[in-house]
């Protein structure tokens, strides 16, 4: 229970917080009536652990999800407050900021908040993947910078590993890093880069050796240091709340106490931040199913065709059934995964690959099934599911491939 009591002793003078304690009253979300129960198998701790964040999600990032979107807005007050629940350093150790808490809980975490927002869950992702890098990786001295930054979210962070010419072949990425002195002068770009331009500290993947994985350190870069730019912001399907860049380094030059790890380790380390992501992004695909299909099965008691409402037509019942069972399903692997991690089992990888694979397409086209069940209206902009459906289709490309996640099982 200590790393529950750090994350409610964090937020404890919250205002939201003294309302939700106040109150009996529970959103669609929190029941436990229905195989749709969200906390369906938890505990009670990791029950409270979700809760929170749900309640958090309902209040502050839900209202503001379609705003968000539709202005191209990167909330990043929002992130600060989540980052006061203990959300921005998860799964670090407690000794520099961290919540200290599990793979699991963080699933959880980022499942309630894809309810809400599954751009800024997944970008909350990303930032506590490169902050675990460092804890997990880093010396003391880099340790003691960083993360009493990243955990509150003053600063945030961007992974940098994709490049124009190699995305799932990722071990043959170009962008170079020279030895100089107690310098690595850096030379390429990066593509895709969540947060790019907006955030502070970027893990870069480079090579400082030969061709191949061995060949491949990581390196913090700055965002003032000279020689670092930011291509134009990419207009995209969805994840409209977080800019995507390409990033530049022109003899950019960093000191090689800013690299993690020794040299040669950096393609080991972004694998290993990969296996947590993509449990991650695979929770965030879970909670855009759970509210598409919340969305559409109350959708359906409002709607009436034929002179009865759409719930009564058993062929629309039995496609929730199968939507449910996508979800539940998809639910239950991405949380064996995240317990496979926690546990260091060897085969956590293989299991994480088959969660994103199976999550992120069942769960778009629970997105999907929901957006037709809407009819011409879910086709809208008023309505969030198509918001849902475009944000989540990206999660079966990032973090790896879906294509990629189908042969790592059988590697």
């Amino acid at each position: 229970m200590q790393a529950l009591r750090r994350v409610f002793a964090l937020n404890q003078n919250a205002s939201w917080t003294r309302t939700v304690l106040a109150t009996q009253q529970k959103s669609c979300l929190l029941s436990s009536s229905s195989i749709l129960d969200i906390g369906i198998g938890l505990s009670a701790e990791k029950r409270q652990i979700q809760e929170l964040a749900l309640t958090f999600t309902q209040n502050e990032v839900a209202p503001h999800m379609q705003k968000w979107d539709a202005e191209h807005i990167f909330p990043v007050e929002m992130f600060t407050k989540t980052a006061a629940l203990g959300f921005g350093a998860i799964y670090c150790k407690e000794e520099h900021g961290g919540s200290g808490l599990s793979r699991l809980d963080a699933s959880l975490i980022f499942e309630a908040i894809a309810t809400g927002c599954v751009t800024s869950s997944a970008y909350l992702s990303i930032h506590n993947m490169c902050a675990w890098m460092i804890d997990s990786t880093g010396t003391e001295e880099q340790r003691a910078k960083w993360l009493p930054q990243l955990a509150p979210m003053s600063r945030l962070a961007s992974y940098c590993l994709t490049e124009p010419g190699s995305g799932s072949d990722a071990a043959a990425l170009k962008t170079t890093a020279k030895s100089d002195g107690n310098y690595y002068v850096l030379n390429g770009s990066k593509a895709f880069i969540s947060g790019a331009g907006a955030t502070d500290l970027y893990l870069v993947m480079c090579r400082t050796g030969a061709d191949g994985p061995k060949g491949i350190s990581c390196v913090m870069v700055e965002k003032d240091t000279p020689g670092l730019s930011f291509g134009k912001i990419e207009r995209k399907l969805g994840w409209n709340a977080q800019p995507t860049r390409e990033v530049v380094f022109e003899n950019c030059r960093v000191p090689k106490s800013n690299r993690l790890g020794p040299e040669g380790s950096g393609f080991g380390l972004a694998m290993r931040g990969l296996n947590g992501g993509r449990v991650n992004i695979a929770s965030c695909s879970l909670g855009a199913a759970h509210a598409s299909l919340l969305a559409a099965r109350e959708y359906m008691t409002v709607r009436k065709q034929f002179g009865k409402q759409l719930a009564e037509f058993q062929a629309l019942q039995f496609q929730l059934a199968e939507m449910a069972a996508q979800l539940v399903s998809s639910r239950l692997l991405v949380r064996q995964a995240a317990q496979s991690l926690d546990s260091g089992d060897p085969g956590a990888p293989a299991v994480c690959a088959l969660a994103k694979l199976h999550a992120t397409e069942q769960c778009f086209d629970v997105c999907n099934r929901a957006l037709q069940l809407f009819g011409g209206y879910g086709y809208l902009l008023d309505f969030p599911v198509q918001q849902y459906l475009r944000d989540s289709r990206v999660n079966c490309i990032l973090e790896g491939t879906n294509q990629v996640m189908r042969m790592l099982p059988c590697s």
